[in-house]
């Protein structure tokens, strides 16, 4: 979690370390609390920022810390479970509403609003506080971060190519569009809703929301990465001030960061070492209705841990976080799997499955990206990761995959041998994720796999082209005589998410087809149109009416990703290189452990 987030050092409270070790610290603290926020952010490493947060080598540090290690599911005990969650959830309802934004954080459902995530983990809270007292011992730390900055083979906001020439001056026009829609919503976040979690734009307001641990400024957390990659600095100062003032990470990064991913470990006390869904800091134990009354943890929240906790270990020196996911593998690759499949609910007593429902989207999706990124960020060599995704997608092409009588390539998902023929929005990333892993497939199956990312991302924009408002549904259908289109009004709003044109991006990268560029440009068009509200950016309930019913919320995500994915849409190649960088489940980049060579960047900005 060297990514971005940076709450705030105060100039006077080094330790000894230099600003860009700081931040990391900070960052990866700022990770961590996502294990409940689904934020983890980038490393900057900027004389700029230098100026601005380091403080002089030789002053010490004062250990008065704060009272809360707060994180979205990870800090406070939870008020009281939500009431299962709806086959079909209502758009527009304040639940509906804040269970698909919480979904999307680690800890609960990411990706998932009616049935799933791609979010990390395993959520824990904590009514009390968490305080660290000045006389606590510091914690070892391993981290050679001189040796991590020496070996990017990129600087991290790229070279900045000549932009003066055609078609670059209409590339940036488009990037520069996309930060002004970044900058609208941060404003007005600012103006109705600071401090809030999210921004309620129709009423000018902000909501906190239950599922929140507690916790307030999710939106600062998300916002932080993507305000420094867009270079808009006096709303990074705005965020970064807000989260020094607000959110008691202000003094001894590392050592919080590493206590509160400590907390976590609780979760893991289970027979079988697969987390527990939901677990309260102090006493009792608990999970929320979707996962079957506390019986059984999810795959895409157990199943997304491992980047972070192998971070978390070489950050730390403490090899316990490594062993807690590796062991989640370990069981993983024991269990049966029917036909190779991995259903989504298992029980962390017996290690059995739950249900054979299977779905790449809700409740499964981040766990495949996961495997593939693992390998990706171990400098590929994770080979068990490696192993373990090309069998799962090998299972999916073999039993998910379908063509349409229309020509068009979709995920169904899997109820006990019997499918359902349609694709979530949620699920839509995959075409990204089958581009990003084709590279390293067998040979003779790469072509297939380029193949098929294109054709999955083709799939993913008909269900945007094929409504009224050019944005896509929740959920799509190939049945009756109907391709790519949602078949009640319960599946056809629009949050905001960033599914399709996260695989656009992923693409373009490979490819370099202009396509996924005029993809993304009517994605920027149809948002603004409309999404873009007086007071902020605003879901929509019915994508096929091209009068928009609002839904009042300006989703975290939204910021985080969205905007993030179409910004380096339009960025050149080596900003946030993937020769670098690794995104997590919700586009906070974590660097590539490139331990064999330096690198030819220097990491410099």
């Amino acid at each position: 979690m060297l990514m971005r987030k940076v709450p705030v050092f105060v100039p006077a409270s080094p330790w000894g370390l230099r600003l860009p070790q700081k931040f990391l610290f900070l960052l990866f603290l700022s990770g961590l609390v996502t294990l409940c926020f689904g934020a983890l952010f980038l490393l900057p490493n900027s004389s700029r920022l230098k100026r601005l947060f380091l403080a002089p080598r030789t002053q010490q540090p004062g250990l008065e810390v704060v009272a809360e290690v707060a994180g979205h599911p990870l800090a406070r005990e939870q008020e009281s479970p939500p009431n299962p969650a709806p086959a079909v959830p209502a758009p527009g309802e304040d639940d509906a509403s804040s269970q698909a934004n919480a979904r999307r954080r680690k800890g609960w459902l990411r990706r998932t609003h009616p049935t799933g995530t791609r979010e990390m983990a395993t959520a824990a809270r904590s009514s009390g506080s968490a305080a660290l007292r000045p006389q606590e011992p510091s914690i070892p730390f391993s981290f050679d971060f001189h040796a991590f900055q020496s070996r990017l083979r990129h600087p991290v906001q790229g070279t900045r190519a000549d932009e003066s020439k055609e078609p670059q001056s209409l590339v940036r026009a488009q990037r520069e569009k996309i930060k002004e829609m970044m900058q609208f919503a941060w404003q007005s976040y600012k103006r109705y809703a600071m401090g809030k979690n999210e921004l309620r734009p129709l009423t000018k307001d902000g909501y906190e929301g239950s599922m929140f641990g507690g916790l307030s400024g999710a939106t600062i957390i998300d916002s932080l990465d993507t305000l420094y990659l867009m270079e808009l600095q006096d709303e990074f100062q705005e965020a970064k001030a807000w989260v020094e003032e607000n959110f008691h990470l202000n003094v001894v990064f590392r050592i919080k960061a590493i206590k509160l991913g400590e907390k976590l470990l609780p979760a893991f006390n289970t027979p079988t070492g697969i987390p527990k869904g939901v677990v309260n800091f102090k006493s009792s134990n608990r999970s929320w209705g979707w996962a079957m009354a506390g019986s059984s943890s999810i795959l895409a929240e157990f199943g997304s841990l491992h980047l972070e906790f192998l971070h978390l270990t070489e950050l730390s020196g403490n090899q316990v976080f490594a062993e807690k996911v590796r062991n989640i593998r370990k069981v993983l690759r024991k269990i049966d799997k029917p036909f190779g499949l991995y259903p989504n609910f298992l029980s962390p007593v017996s290690g059995n499955w739950m249900q054979h429902h299977v779905s790449v989207g809700g409740l499964g999706d981040s766990f495949y990206e996961y495997l593939i990124k693992s390998w990706l960020m171990s400098a590929k060599t994770d080979v068990e990761a490696k192993d373990m995704y090309y069998e799962a997608l090998e299972a999916i092409e073999t039993h998910l995959l379908n063509v349409s009588p229309g020509g068009l390539t979709y995920i169904a998902e899997w109820r006990g041998g019997i499918l359902d023929h349609k694709m979530g929005h949620l699920a839509c990333f995959s075409g990204g994720m089958i581009a990003l892993g084709a590279e390293d497939a067998k040979e003779e199956k790469r072509a297939r796999y380029r193949e098929l990312a294109a054709q999955i991302t083709k799939t993913c924009h008909e269900s945007y082209a094929r409504s009224d408002t050019k944005l896509g549904p929740e959920a799509f259908w190939f049945n009756s005589g109907r391709e790519a289109v949602a078949t009640q009004l319960s599946e056809s709003y629009y949050i905001l998410r960033p599914e399709v044109v996260e695989s656009y991006m992923y693409l373009w990268r490979q490819t370099h087809d202009p396509i996924y560029r005029e993809w993304g440009w009517e994605v920027v068009t149809a948002l603004e149109k409309y999404c873009r509200t007086e007071a902020g950016f605003s879901g929509i309930q019915d994508v096929y009416s091209s009068i928009p019913n609002h839904d009042n919320k300006q989703q975290t995500f939204f910021l985080a990703e969205t905007l993030k994915y179409l910004y380096l849409l339009f960025s050149e190649d080596d900003v946030l290189s993937l020769e670098d960088w690794v995104f997590n489940t919700e586009a906070h980049p974590l660097p590539v452990n490139h331990s064999d060579s330096p690198g030819r960047g220097g990491g410099q900005l």
